[in-house]
C-alpha cells in the first residue's frame, strides 16, 4: 500500500477548476487524476479517470448505432436523399429513438448544466445542455403539432460529436498529469523486513523509524533511510532528475522509490511511509496544481465572460433571424450552433493543462514547485544572487594546510582542539576538518560550555582551554593582528583558532568549484540575467570564484543577516531577485527575494521560505528551471491566444454573418469545431519538456 497523504478537503480539480470527489491510487489521493466533476456528473463520482473515458467511449457508440435510423428517418435528410421512407407513426418511432440519445447520450451534459446552475457558475456543461434541451423540446414540438421542420437528426450528430470529442479531450488530458501517476506508482506495496529470526514480506506502509529492510538487485527502495550493510548503484532519475546512477555504500542515505542496480543491502529507515521524500514530493505536487496563478485567474475570468457572451450572443442570434423573417427552426439552429461554439472549454482548459503537465513534470526532474505564482514568474528574473558553497562549488571543504603560530602545539593539535568545536556543526567546514580528523586517525575530546558566534564562528571549553574558531572578520574586529608572513591561496577559506585569547594557529580548506557552474552562468547571460555571487568567505575567495565563472559581481564576507538587506538593495535598484540559498541558514533573504529557490534539500524539503526547490545543488537545474518557467509561461499564453482567437472567428461564422455568401455552419459541424480547438489546447500542453 502506499503512503498516505491527507488533505482536509477535496479540493478543485487542476483540469477545471470543479469541485473534486477524492480519487485514490492505493492510499494515495491524487489531485491531477481525478475527472471533471463537470464530467462526472451522472453518477460515477469516484470513478478513475480511465472509467470515464471508458464511459464516454460507451455512450459515444450507443449514441452512433441509433443515429443511423435517425438520419434514415428525419424528413429534411430523405428531402436531400430525394426519397420517402415515411410510414404511419414514423415521426414518433423518430421520437423514441431521439429521446434515447437525448437522454442517454445528453445525460452528462444535462446532469452539468443542473450542477452548474445549482453552483450558480454557468459554464460549458450549462451551454451545451441548454443547446441540445432548446434542439430536443423544439423538435418534440414539431412531433406534437407545431408546423415546422424538426432537427433530430442535427440533435444526434451534435451530442454524438460532442461525446466523441469529449471522449478524446479526456484522453489527452489523461496525459497532462500521468508523471504524478508515474511518481506515485515508484512506492513499492511491499518491502523485506529484517527480523531476529529471517527476513518478512511486510506492507510499505507498516514501516516505521530503526526498521532495518533488506533491498535486492532489481527492487525499488521500499523506504527513505541509511545504508547499514552493502553497497549499490541506485537509479535516481525518477526522484531527483539525476541521469547517471548513484553509488551508495554504508551512511549513506537512500530515498524510497529509487531503484537498486545489481548489489543488495539493508537500510535502516528513517522515516515512516507517509513522511518519505516521495510521498511529499506527491503532496507538493497537488497542493501546486491545486493553487491558482494570476495567469489561470485571468483565463478563469476570461471563461466566465465567454459563457456570458455565447448566451447573449445565442439570443440575438436567434431574435435576428427570426425578426428578419427567417423561420423559427432557422433562428432556432443558428442560435444553438452559436452556443455550441462559443463553449468556453479550451479557454477554461488553457492554462489548467499546462499547470497540471509542468509541476508534475518538474517533480519528475528534481524541481519542486511550491508557489506556482513564484515558478511562473521566474520569466521576470533580471538578477540570480547565488550562495557560493554547494551550489556553485561541491561544498566538500578539504584541508590543505595546517599552520601553528606556538611552538608547544604541533599541527595533529591544532586540528584536534579545533575537531572538538567542529562536530557540535554541520557546516562544510566542519566537515572538511572532522573529515582530516579521521584521515588522521585522532580521537575528537569532549567540550564544555559550547557557544557559537553569531556568523563569526564558535567558541568552548576543551581540555580546560577556551577554544575559539573564528573567521577573519573576527580578527578585525577584535584588532587581532593576522600572523607575519599570512598568505591565503585565493581558493582557500581560513578559520582562525585562538587558545585562551591568543592567536594559536590557522587552518586552511578550499572547496572545489563544480564544473556544471561556468556553463550556468554563461546560459543565464545569454538570456540577459545577471548572476551576483553572495557569500560569507573573505574578499579574495568570492572574487576567485567570481572571476573564475565570470559572474557579474560578488558580495563577500556577509552574514546571514545581511544577506536579506543585500537584497532588498537590488530590488530598491529595480531587479527582479531570485536568490538561491540552503532554505536554512538563507530563510529571511529566501523570503525577501522575489523568487526564493531552495537547493540541494535532498529529501529535506520543507524549506518553508522558498517556493521553489531543488533537490539537487547542480546550478544548471537553476537554468532549467527559469527556462521551464519561461517555457510553461509560453505555453499558457499560446493556449489562451488560440482558445480566444478561434472564439473570435468562430462565433460571426456560427451566426451566420457570412450566410449570405453561402457559407454557413450547422450546430454539428460548431461541434466539431468547438472539439477541435478543445484537443489542439489539450496537445499543446502535451508538447511541454524540460530542456536539460
Amino acid at each position: 500500500m502506499h503512503p498516505q497523504i491527507e488533505e482536509d478537503k477535496p479540493g478543485k480539480c487542476p483540469i477545471c477548476g470543479m469541485d473534486l470527489v477524492p480519487v485514490k491510487t492505493e492510499n494515495i489521493k491524487v489531485v491531477s487524476d481525478h475527472h471533471h466533476e463537470n464530467h462526472a456528473s451522472m453518477g460515477h463520482e469516484g470513478h478513475d479517470h480511465a472509467g470515464m473515458i471508458a464511459d464516454f467511449r460507451k455512450r459515444f457508440y450507443v449514441v452512433l448505432v441509433l443515429t443511423v435510423p435517425i438520419m434514415l428517418l428525419s424528413e429534411m435528410i430523405q428531402h436531400w436523399l430525394g426519397v420517402d421512407w415515411r410510414f404511419i407513426g414514423s415521426q414518433y418511432l423518430l421520437f423514441a429513438l431521439s429521446s434515447i440519445v437525448y437522454l442517454y447520450g445528453g445525460r452528462p451534459f444535462l446532469k452539468g448544466l443542473v450542477d452548474e446552475v445549482k453552483s450558480r457558475n454557468p459554464g460549458m456543461m450549462f451551454l451545451i445542455g441548454f443547446a441540445i434541451s432548446v434542439a430536443y423540446i423544439y423538435s418534440v414540438a414539431i412531433v406534437f403539432g407545431l408546423q415546422g421542420m424538426d432537427f433530430f437528426w442535427e440533435l444526434t450528430t451534435l451530442i454524438l460529436i460532442m461525446l466523441l470529442g469529449h471522449w478524446i479531450e479526456m484522453k489527452s488530458v489523461a496525459g497532462a498529469s500521468k508523471e504524478l501517476e508515474l511518481l506515485v506508482q515508484l512506492m513499492p506495496s511491499d518491502a523485506h523486513m529484517v527480523m531476529p529470526d529471517k527476513v518478512h514480506d511486510v506492507k510499505t506502509d507498516t514501516l516505521k523509524e530503526a526498521d532495518i529492510i533488506l533491498v535486492k538487485p532489481g527492487e525499488k527502495v521500499a523506504a527513505d533511510g541509511i545504508v547499514l550493510e552493502g553497497e549499490s548503484y541506485l537509479n535516481e532519475s525518477m526522484l531527483t532528475g539525476e541521469s547517471k546512477p548513484v553509488l551508495k555504500v554504508k551512511g549513506d542515505k537512500v530515498i524510497a522509490g529509487s531503484v537498486n542496480g545489481n548489489g543488495s543491502f539493508k537500510v535502516t529507515v528513517t522515516h515512516a511511509a507517509k513522511d518519505s521524500y516521495l510521498s511529499q514530493v506527491v503532496k507538493l505536487v497537488n497542493d501546486a496544481q491545486k493553487s491558482k496563478s494570476k495567469t489561470q485567474l485571468l483565463a478563469d475570468t476570461a471563461a466566465r465572460w465567454l459563457t456570458i457572451i455565447a448566451l447573449v450572443s445565442g439570443i440575438v442570434t436567434f431574435l435576428y433571424w427570426y425578426l428578419t423573417g427567417q423561420t423559427l427552426a432557422f433562428a432556432m439552429e443558428r442560435m444553438v450552433t452559436v452556443i455550441v461554439i462559443c463553449c468556453p472549454h479550451a479557454l477554461g482548459l488553457a492554462v489548467p493543462l499546462v499547470v497540471a503537465k509542468s509541476t508534475a513534470l518538474s517533480a519528475k526532474s528534481g524541481l519542486l514547485i511550491k508557489n506556482r505564482t513564484a515558478f511562473e514568474n521566474s520569466r521576470k528574473i533580471t538578477t540570480i544572487v547565488f550562495d557560493k558553497t554547494g551550489t556553485l562549488t561541491v561544498g566538500k571543504f578539504q584541508v590543505s594546510k595546517i599552520v601553528s603560530l606556538q611552538k608547544e602545539l604541533n599541527e595533529d593539535e591544532i586540528i584536534r582542539l579545533v575537531s572538538a568545536l567542529e562536530q557540535q556543526s554541520e557546516h562544510p567546514i566542519a566537515t572538511g576538518i572532522l573529515q582530516k580528523v579521521k584521515d588522521l586517525g585522532i580521537t575528537i575530546p569532549s567540550t564544555e560550555k559550547f557557544k557559537a558566534i553569531t556568523g563569526k564562528g564558535v567558541e568552548a571549553t576543551v581540555d580546560g582551554k577556551k577554544i575559539m574558531v573564528v573567521s577573519p572578520g573576527y580578527l578585525t574586529e577584535t584588532n587581532l593582528s593576522l600572523p607575519a608572513g599570512f598568505k591565503a591561496n585565493e581558493t582557500e577559506t581560513v578559520v582562525f583558532v585562538i587558545i585562551n585569547k591568543e592567536l594559536a594557529g590557522y587552518i586552511a580548506l578550499s572547496d572545489e568549484i563544480r564544473p556544471e557552474s561556468a556553463e550556468a552562468i554563461q546560459i543565464l547571460k545569454k538570456n540577459n540575467i545577471r548572476s551576483i555571487l553572495l557569500t560569507g568567505d573573505n574578499v579574495r575567495v568570492a572574487k576567485s570564484v567570481s572571476n573564475a565563472l565570470g559572474m557579474d559581481s560578488f558580495i563577500a564576507e556577509v552574514l546571514p543577516h545581511e544577506k536579506l538587506e543585500k537584497i532588498k538593495d537590488l530590488q530598491k535598484k529595480g531587479e527582479f531577485v531570485a536568490m538561491t540559498g540552503d532554505g536554512v541558514n538563507d530563510a529571511p533573504a529566501l523570503a525577501q527575494a522575489d523568487i526564493g529557490i531552495a537547493v540541494g534539500s535532498g529529501s529535506d524539503i520543507a524549506a518553508e521560505t522558498a517556493g521553489i526547490i531543488l533537490v539537487n545543488s547542480n546550478p544548471l537545474d537553476i537554468v532549467s528551471l527559469i527556462l521551464f518557467g519561461k517555457a510553461t509561461y509560453r505555453k499558457m499564453i499560446q493556449n489562451l491566444a488560440w482558445a480566444t482567437g478561434y472564439n473570435l472567428i468562430a462565433l460571426p461564422l456560427a451566426a451566420g454573418v457570412l450566410y449570405n455568401q453561402g457559407i454557413l455552419l450547422s450546430p454539428a459541424t460548431g461541434a466539431v469545431l468547438m472539439t477541435v480547438s478543445t484537443v489542439v489546447v489539450a496537445i499543446n500542453a502535451s508538447l511541454l519538456k524540460i530542456k536539460s
